[in-house]
């Protein structure tokens, strides 16, 4: 009977890798190459960070990573420059972080912060 019990177990939990083994073969592709192709968005991103690396060459430590934050935002790639409040937004959140701020403290000093008060 543990005999049984234990080829029932077994061919049980068998079954979804043998289900997905043939799922595969029946598409023509594997289950590791069945990827998709990235979208628009993220190919523009892909070359965006290309060109960055290429630019980032001879830069090390902290340089290396303020220049390639700089360089991959939306805004330096579109050439255009926050807004004054977006560059607010940032001001305020770099001196909540800056400061350790978390929580309920956090959410009044940026309300406080960005309303200019």
């Amino acid at each position: 009977m543990k005999i049984l019990i234990t080829a029932l177990c077994l061919a049980l939990a068998s079954a979804p890798a043998a289900y997905a083994q043939q799922k595969s073969q029946d598409t023509g592709k594997s289950a590791d190459t069945a990827r998709k192709a990235p979208s628009e968005k993220q190919a523009a991103q892909r070359e965006r960070m290309k060109e960055c690396n290429d630019q980032a060459a001879g830069k090390k430590g902290d340089e290396r990573k303020k220049f390639m934050s700089s360089c991959l935002s939306e805004d330096s790639a579109s050439g255009k420059k926050p807004t004054a409040q977006q560059q607010r937004m940032k001001d305020c959140n770099r001196q909540a972080s800056d400061k350790s701020m978390k929580g309920d403290e956090r959410k009044k000093f940026m309300s406080s912060c960005l309303k200019g008060g």
